[in-house]
C-alpha cells in the first residue's frame, strides 16, 4: 500500500509526469542532434571538402585517387557543372556551407618533376660514371609550391591538424615515388613499378577485444546513457518535495501514529520511485533505438547487453532515491527542496560528464568527474557498451553506487530520529 500511496501521488501530479518522463526524452532527442556534428567529426565520418585543381596533372590525379580510396573526404571539384574558383571556393567556406577547401597550384606536377629532376643531375654529377670530367650545367632552381587550405572558421584545431598531417603524408609519397622514378630513368633501368607509396613502417591500432571489432563511440551512445542518468536523478526533485509535503501537511504525524514503521515507509518511496526510474530509463533506450533513424541519427545499439544496462540503471536509480530522500528529509519547505534538488542534479550532471563528455573537459574537471554518481554509472555504461565488459568490471560502479544509497539512507534516518527526539 505505501508503494500505491507512491505511485498514486506521482500520477496525480501531471506536472510532475511531464518533467520526469517528457523533458527527458526532448532533451535527449535535441542535444544529441545539436552534438551529433562534433562527433562526427571527431569519428572521422565522411565529409565534402571542395577541391580548387589549377594543376590538371597527375599529381592531382593521385591526389583524388587517395581520397576516394580513403573515404571520410568527398572531393568536390565542380558546383553546377562548371569548376570551382579559388575565390567562390573560399566565400563557400568562410559561410560555412563546407568544412574545408584545397586549391592546388598550377603546375604542380610540372614543377615538381623538373625540381626533382635537377636535384637527381645534382647527384649523379657527383659520380664520374664515364670516366670523363663532369660538366655542371648551372639551372635555375624551380620555385616552391604551396597547396592552399581553407578552413571554416568554426573547424575545430584537432580536425585541421589531421587533414594537414594526411594531405603532408600524401604529398610526401608522391614525391617519394616521383625521386626513385627519376632515379630510375636516369639510370636507364626499367620502370617496373617495384617501388611503391606504401611505407615500410607504418602504424597498427590493435584492439584487446576477442572478436577484434571495437564499437566507436559516437554521440547517441554518450548521450542515452547519460540523459537516461540525468532523468533518473531528476525524480530528486519530486522525491524531496513530496516529503516535505507529508511533513507540512501531517502524513508523517499519521504514519507515525498508525502501526506502520518508518522502515515501510522508505521501503514504499524507494521501490515506488525505482519503477519510475526503470520506466524513464526504458523509454529513453526505446528513443535511441526506434526515433533516432528516423531524425538521421546513429541508432543505439543495445545488443546483448540489456541486462547488465538494467542493473546499471537500477542501482542508478537508487543513488538518485537515496539523494532525494535526504534531501526531503532536512529540508523544512518545498521553496528549500525543490531549488536545492533541481540545482544539485545539474552541477552532479555537470560534473559526471552529462552535459560534455569527461574526455573533453579540462584535467582539473576530469579529476573532480569521479566524485559525481553519476560519473559512475555513465562509466559503468560506457564500460558495456564501448568495452563489453561483463559483471566483474562494472562491479565497482554498482557498488560505489549502491554505498551512496546506504550513506545517503543512513545520514536521513539518524537526521529523522534526532529531529523527532528533540
Amino acid at each position: 500500500m505505501s508503494i500505491k500511496k507512491e505511485l498514486l501521488l506521482l500520477s496525480r501530479d501531471i506536472g510532475g509526469i511531464v518533467i520526469l518522463f517528457v523533458m527527458p526524452m526532448l532533451l535527449l532527442v535535441a542535444v544529441t542532434m545539436v552534438q551529433s556534428g562534433s562527433f562526427d567529426s571527431l569519428l572521422g565520418t565522411r565529409m565534402q571538402v571542395l577541391l580548387v585543381d589549377h594543376d590538371q596533372d597527375s599529381i592531382s590525379l593521385r591526389i583524388k585517387q587517395s581520397f576516394a580510396k580513403d573515404g571520410s573526404l568527398e572531393l568536390i571539384s565542380q558546383l553546377g557543372g562548371k569548376p570551382i574558383s579559388e575565390s567562390e571556393a573560399k566565400a563557400l567556406v568562410h559561410q560555412g556551407a563546407y568544412q574545408l577547401a584545397i586549391v592546388l597550384p598550377k603546375d604542380l606536377s610540372k614543377d615538381l618533376n623538373v625540381h626533382v629532376k635537377q636535384n637527381v643531375d645534382k647527384i649523379l654529377a657527383e659520380f664520374d660514371f664515364s670516366g670523363d670530367t663532369t660538366r655542371r650545367i648551372a639551372v635555375a632552381p624551380v620555385a616552391a609550391k604551396e597547396i592552399k587550405l581553407y578552413f571554416d572558421p568554426a573547424t575545430q584545431a584537432a580536425f585541421k591538424t589531421a587533414v594537414k598531417m594526411s594531405i603532408d603524408k600524401l604529398v610526401s609519397n608522391i614525391e617519394t615515388q616521383t625521386i626513385y622514378s627519376t632515379f630510375q630513368s636516369e639510370l636507364g633501368e626499367q620502370q617496373d613499378n617495384n617501388f611503391t607509396e606504401q611505407q615500410f613502417i607504418s602504424f597498427k591500432e590493435v584492439d584487446d577485444n576477442e572478436n577484434g571489432k571495437t564499437v566507436i563511440p559516437n554521440a547517441a551512445q554518450h548521450n542515452v546513457p547519460a540523459w537516461a542518468l540525468f532523468a533518473i536523478f531528476f525524480i530528486v526533485v519530486p522525491l524531496s518535495i513530496n516529503i516535505v509535503k507529508e511533513k507540512s501537511q501531517g502524513t508523517m504525524v499519521r504514519i507515525s501514529t498508525s502501526p506502520t514503521s518508518y522502515a515501510t515507509f522508505l521501503l514504499g518511496k524507494t521501490v515506488g520511485y525505482l519503477i519510475v526510474s526503470l520506466i524513464q530509463f526504458y523509454l529513453m533506450l526505446l528513443v535511441g533505438v526506434y526515433l533516432f533513424p528516423y531524425l538521421g541519427l546513429h541508432q543505439f545499439q543495445v545488443q546483448g547487453y540489456f541486462p547488465l544496462l538494467s542493473l546499471i540503471a537500477i542501482f542508478s536509480g537508487l543513488a538518485a532515491i537515496g539523494l532525494g530522500i535526504l534531501i526531503g528529509t532536512i529540508a523544512s519547505t518545498q521553496e528549500q527542496s525543490a531549488p536545492f534538488g533541481a540545482t544539485l542534479t545539474v552541477v552532479l550532471a555537470a560534473f559526471g560528464g552529462v552535459w560534455v563528455p569527461v574526455f573533453l573537459m579540462p584535467n582539473i574537471m576530469q579529476k573532480l568527474s569521479v566524485l559525481s554518481p553519476m560519473n559512475w554509472g555513465l562509466s559503468a555504461f560506457y564500460d558495456v557498451l564501448l568495452r563489453h565488459a561483463g559483471l566483474t568490471a562494472i562491479l565497482p560502479a554498482i557498488i560505489l553506487l549502491f554505498l551512496f544509497f546506504i550513506l545517503t539512507l543512513s545520514i536521513a534516518i539518524i537526521y529523522d530520529k534526532k529531529k523527532k527526539t528533540i
